[in-house]
């Protein structure tokens, strides 16, 4: 995958890196693969989808009301029923 310097496409992956709580490569390839899917392979089309993915993740986690950081928080929290487990004696 060639390296695409376009600025604008940029920082629409770094939008959706930044919303998705990935890397920006991650996003790229997201992009990327989304694109492939759709058979498109010009750099605006490229752009229109990143901004409709990353309007989707901005809505869906509006709609949650929950940041990635709180989920991810509430992920670690240990269940009742494992508290007191150890790994090593």
């Amino acid at each position: 995958m060639p390296l695409i310097e376009d600025h604008d496409y940029l920082k629409i992956c770094a939008q959706l890196a930044s919303s998705l709580s990935i890397s920006i490569s991650a996003a790229r390839r997201k992009v990327e693969v989304s694109a492939a899917k759709e058979g498109k392979k010009d750099l605006q089309s490229r752009k229109e989808i990143a901004q409709e993915i990353l309007e989707k993740t901005l809505n869906e986690n509006q709609e949650q009301s929950i940041s990635a950081s709180a989920s991810f928080d509430q992920l670690l929290k240990a269940l009742k029923e494992e508290e007191n487990f150890m790994l090593e004696d």
